[in-house]
């Protein structure tokens, strides 16, 4: 910015001008100085004729910056604006979508406290190891023990389930050790039972880690869009999904547009061009499998 302060005349600058102005005569000076004025008036009458005022001035230093550009495109849109994550219940790294605005209540977090369901079953398959296990329900739950179990023993013994692989066998205990359990839980106690382990499931999805299998009440009770029609479906892929990941069974994807889904697949990911399924094999015996996740 210039400093016009800076660069005003002395006055012996001025009184030198003077002198030396003198000398023609101040010839020239008079026209130029009454043709100034002429025009002065002009311009004002111009702009009291138009109702108009001069605009205020503007500072040397930025009187010449350019107005700030707008980036239209950081502004949010409908388009560009996060939609809701998803998820799924064999990987805790997302959430699944919202549930219907229809959905039944279901508690935040719970006791942590869990009630074993009564008696036992007979054992199942026919492998070469049997897999003694538990079913037990945090305490609070509208969901009774003995009827979480009767399901789970019912996916265990499907023959489409693991005991067809030939060398597991599964017997549900009450009492005395037990293999693995399995343990229905408010989103809050699933939370801290798998965090323990650094997984985050972050109040929607289940894990499987250590003895334990962890089903969020949330993913039992709501399922997915997919199988929104079939509750009971979903409930049989969570535990095959789960207890496959205990018998040592790595994450698998789609095998092909309409071939049937593995259940060791992350189906609440989106489905791929496979149609639903939730049993590790066929009805022929067969390893409902595809390639293996990275």
């Amino acid at each position: 910015m210039i400093d016009r302060r800076a660069t005003k005349p002395s006055p012996t600058a001025r009184s030198r001008r003077r002198r030396r102005g003198s000398t023609d005569g101040g010839r020239g000076k008079g026209p130029l100085l009454w043709g100034l004025a002429a025009l002065a008036v002009l311009s004002t009458a111009a702009l009291a004729v138009s109702g108009t005022t001069p605009a205020a001035s503007t500072s040397d230093d930025s009187a010449d910056e350019p107005e700030a550009a707008v980036d239209e495109s950081s502004r949010p849109s409908p388009e560009s604006e996060p939609s809701a994550s998803r998820g799924n219940e064999e990987s805790p790294d997302s959430a699944p979508s919202s549930a219907p605005s229809a959905s039944p209540s279901i508690p935040s977090t719970g006791s942590g406290r869990f009630t074993t369901a009564g008696g036992g079953s007979g054992t199942v398959g026919k492998g070469a190891r049997t897999l003694r296990y538990k079913v037990v329900v945090e305490n609070g739950l509208a969901q009774s023990a003995a009827d979480v179990a009767a399901q789970v023993e019912g996916v265990l013994a499907d023959r489409r389930g693991w005991t067809a692989d030939g060398r597991s066998g599964f017997k549900r205990v009450s009492t005395g050790s037990a293999d693995f359990v399995v343990r229905l839980a408010t989103p809050g106690t699933v939370d801290e039972i798998c965090g323990r382990y650094g997984l985050n499931t972050r109040g929607e999805v289940n894990c499987s880690v250590g003895k334990d299998v962890v089903v969020n009440l949330k993913r039992w009770l709501l399922a997915t869009p997919v199988y929104a029609d079939d509750v009971d479906a979903y409930r049989a892929l969570i535990i095959n999904h789960e207890v496959g990941h205990f018998l040592g069974h790595d994450h698998v994807t789609c095998p092909g547009p309409g071939k049937p889904a593995p259940a060791m697949m992350q189906q609440i990911k989106g489905m791929r061009g496979c149609t639903p399924n939730v049993w590790p094999y066929d009805t022929k015996g067969r390893l409902v499998t595809g390639p293996r996740v990275p």
